[in-house]
Order: structure tokens, then C-alpha cells, then sequence
């Protein structure tokens, strides 16, 4: 009896199976569409394993060489477009595989010693976030430089601060635009600390179980720039808290490029009159001439629900899945690389509207005067300079502030005669602090809102970012 498979056998899935999968079975199985993408980090991870297979005599070393070379062959395929995918195939892996086989022959059967498919998606994948977390901190730290150069243009240039989106007090657009760059800062860090803690090897854990075979786990390990060998081998394969975590990290990210995106839509529309884009940055209507339409922000704004969503997803495909592998997860990849490519065209579109964007100080400034936004000051003084309690302060500033509103004129316009009658030890001294440049440069404490505190701040990011790239 031949030992020869019946040509009826699966030819990827070996002699258990004497039948090919049903049409149905192969569209839901096959990943090819989506994880071809990661052909670099599956030959790259291939290379390791042929090498370190060498090493400890598994393979000869004419095999490796032969593998090697097969594998340049197809890497050139593959970077000029002439690979050619088959669905049947299912994967990256086996595609590259079987045209590995193509070119070398038997020495292609043999690179799949001491390693599963399980293994090799997980380092694949793994190789693929890591270097994602890398861009997506690049382009984070792009984004605040951005803004920390607008900061400091725009140091001294006064606009209302709020809350409830509400006239609260006077604050700079510098100050305005470092609170992103704090943010944005936050966001970069959490991916290179998602990138520190996923910087474990996979590759070796094989299907679940390890292997019999003599591997050097750590020579593969090193090969690929991992820290070191994942210590079980059963979390090596089944694990996808370093997508996770990648997600989260998104996620929060595109939430805060959301909030800046919402403010641009304000600050460009007629009634804030805060801020302009140039056509670049813009749209019109197809029936409305007069139109300028902050597209691009809006589209950023949009684009959190897709990030949010995939973090969404793969939390609810990972809930209940016991150790070890289950082809749930193969749902993985489409939600992650769906989220990056999202977040990077939202971190470069924001860089570019930041870069962009013509602030209008005369409307800030006239908008940070109204709403009584120097309030505050008022009370604050009151306490400084008489002596009350802030309490009894706050009350009183409410009552000129009644005052005012009832005659429909901003603070420094009331008379003094007319906040005596509410507080009669007030002088004429009040109205040092009324105004809202003096609001602005009386925030001097470390975190303020004054404009020398914000070019500090804003030089400081600058230096710093210039310096780590």
C-alpha cells in the first residue's frame, strides 16, 4: 500500500480529513483578505525559526539555506505584487507555506518543526502590534508638536475658558491647546507601555503545550527583538490582552482627538468665530454656496466610534473563551488593524487642521469679556484686599454681578458708587483686576493659565520633542 495521500485528502489539514471543506466552510474559515498584511512579520518570524531550527541541529543547515532563500523569493512576490493568494489556503501562513514549497521543495516541510500555527499567528500578530504601538506613539508625539508650537504663538492670546460649555473665566488659547498636548502625552506613554508588556515571544509555545523537540526559545526571541520567551505556553498562544491593551489605548486616544475635533467644529462655525480652516482642511456644499464645512474635524470626531467599536469587539470575542486556542480569535486582526488605520488617519488629519487652522484673537478676546468671565477675579480681590471670607466674598460678587446683568454691562462698566452700595469698603482699586488680561496674568501658580507660564510650558514640549526625535 502506497503511503501517498489519496488526492481526495485535504492537503493542508494532512490524512484525518479524506474531503475538502464545503464552499460555506471555506468563505467563514478563510482570513486571507485581512491577514495578508502580515506577510513581513511572518517571513520575518519564519527566518527566526529556520535559523534557530539550525542552530540546535533540528534542521541541517542546507535546509536553512534553502529555506532562507525561498522565503527572499517570496518576499519579493509578495513587496512586487506578484504573489498569488488562494482562499483555499485560508491564511498568510499557509499561503506562504505552500509557495515555499514551490520554490525549495522538501526543505519547506520541514520549517514547521516544532511550530504550530497557533505560535506563529500569535508572534506574527504580536510583531504587528508592536510595531504599531511604535507609529502610534510617533504620530501622538507629532500631533503635540503641533500644538505645543501653536501654544507658544499664541501665549497671550485671550479666549473664554468653560465649563458646561458655559463663559467661566478668561484663559489663553496657548494654555487652551497645552491641555491636548498633556493628553495627547498620556496617550503616547500608554502605547509604549502596551508595546513594553506585549514585548514577550510566542513563538516556541507551539499548539499549546510546548514542544518535544531541543528549540532555543531565547535565540528566537532575541532574533525577533522580543525581551524574552512568553513563560507559558498555554497564555503564549491563547492571549490577546497585548491587542487589547493596543485597542484601549486607541480608544482613549481617538477620545481626546474627538474633543478637539468637537472644538474645532465650534470655534469655525459663525457663532463662535474663534478660529478659520483654509480649503485644505475644508468643504463645501453642493447647494449651499456660503458653505464652509469643518469636514475633516467632523470626520475625526467619527472616527472614535469605529476605534471604540473594535476595542468593543474583541473584548466580547475574548469573554468567554477557555485556554487554549479557539478560532474566535481569528476575529482579532480585522478589529485591530480596522482601529490603527483609523487612529493614524485621525492623528495625521488633526496634526494637519492644527498646522492649519487661522486663530481669530479680537473674537476670542471680545468673547472672554462677556459672561461676566472676571467674576472671580472680583472675588478673589474682595479676599485679598478686605479680608472676607471667601464665602461672604462670593456672595457679594454675586450681588454686582446681579447688578450688572440687570443693566446689561459687563463688570469693569458698573461704577464704583454702584458696587459700594453692595460692599462699601470697595475702592477704586478693583478695577486693576477686572479686565481679562489681568485675569490671565494673575494665573502665575505652576499649571496656570498665564502667558508666561504657557510659553514656558509650551518651549519646554518643544525642546523635549525635538529632542526624542
Amino acid at each position: 500500500m502506497s503511503d501517498k495521500p489519496d488526492s481526495t485528502e485535504n492537503q493542508m489539514w494532512g490524512g484525518r480529513f479524506s474531503q475538502g471543506p464545503a464552499a460555506i466552510m471555506e468563505a467563514i474559515n478563510s482570513s486571507i483578505d485581512i491577514d495578508k498584511r502580515l506577510w513581513r512579520e511572518d517571513i520575518t518570524g519564519s527566518r527566526a525559526h529556520a535559523t534557530m531550527l539550525a542552530e540546535v541541529s533540528i534542521i541541517s543547515g542546507e535546509d536553512r539555506d534553502a529555506i532562507l532563500s525561498g522565503l527572499d523569493q517570496v518576499a519579493k512576490e509578495l513587496e512586487g505584487g506578484t504573489f498569488k493568494f488562494s482562499q483555499a489556503l485560508e491564511d498568510i501562513h499557509m499561503n506562504i507555506e505552500a509557495r515555499l514549497k514551490e520554490i525549495v521543495g522538501e526543505p519547506a516541510g520541514r520549517l514547521h518543526t516544532a511550530r504550530s500555527r497557533n505560535d506563529q499567528v500569535a508572534t506574527d500578530f504580536r510583531l504587528w502590534c508592536r510595531n504599531a504601538c511604535d507609529e502610534a506613539a510617533a504620530g501622538l508625539k507629532a500631533l503635540m508638536q503641533a500644538l505645543a508650537e501653536r501654544a507658544e504663538e499664541n501665549a497671550a492670546t485671550v479666549m473664554p475658558g468653560f465649563t458646561h460649555l458655559q463663559t467661566a473665566q478668561p484663559v489663553t488659547l496657548g494654555h487652551h491647546l497645552l491641555a491636548y498636548v498633556e493628553m495627547f502625552s498620556r496617550d503616547a506613554g500608554r502605547f509604549i507601555d502596551a508595546r513594553n508588556r506585549m514585548n514577550e515571544c510566542p513563538l516556541g509555545s507551539a499548539a499549546l503545550a510546548g514542544t518535544p523537540f531541543p528549540i532555543d526559545r531565547n535565540s528566537t526571541a532575541n532574533a525577533l527583538g522580543f525581551d524574552n520567551p512568553c513563560a507559558n505556553s498555554l497564555d503564549g498562544v491563547s492571549s490577546r490582552d497585548f491587542a487589547l491593551e493596543l485597542l484601549s489605548a486607541a480608544a482613549i486616544a481617538a477620545t481626546h482627538l474627538s474633543r478637539l475635533a468637537e472644538e474645532l467644529v465650534l470655534w469655525t462655525s459663525p457663532q463662535f468665530g474663534f478660529a478659520s480652516l483654509s480649503d485644505a482642511f475644508s468643504t463645501g456644499s453642493s447647494i449651499m454656496p456660503q458653505k464652509r464645512n469643518p469636514d475633516a474635524a467632523e470626520l475625526v470626531r467619527a472616527k472614535t466610534g469605529r476605534i471604540t467599536g473594535s476595542l468593543n469587539l474583541l473584548l466580547t470575542v475574548m469573554k468567554a473563551l477557555p485556554l487554549a486556542y479557539a478560532k474566535d480569535l481569528q476575529e482579532d486582526k480585522a478589529a485591530t488593524f480596522e482601529s490603527v488605520d483609523a487612529l493614524a488617519l485621525a492623528v495625521a488629519a488633526m496634526t494637519g487642521m492644527i498646522g492649519d487652522f487661522t486663530p481669530h484673537p479680537e473674537n476670542m478676546k471680545a468673547a472672554a469679556a462677556r459672561g461676566f468671565s472676571t467674576a472671580t477675579d472680583l472675588a478673589d480681590w474682595l479676599v485679598r484686599e478686605l479680608g472676607l471670607p471667601f464665602r461672604d466674598a462670593h456672595h457679594v460678587t454675586g450681588r454686582i454681578v446681579a447688578a450688572a446683568e440687570a443693566k446689561s454691562v459687563r463688570l469693569d462698566e458698573l461704577s464704583l458708587d454702584e458696587m459700594q452700595a453692595v460692599e462699601t469698603r470697595i475702592h477704586s482699586g478693583i478695577f486693576d483686576v477686572l479686565s481679562v488680561d489681568a485675569s490671565v496674568a494673575s494665573r502665575k501658580a505652576y499649571g496656570g493659565t498665564a502667558p508666561e507660564n504657557v510659553k514656558t510650558q509650551a518651549q519646554r514640549w518643544i525642546s523635549a520633542l525635538k529632542q526624542e526625535n
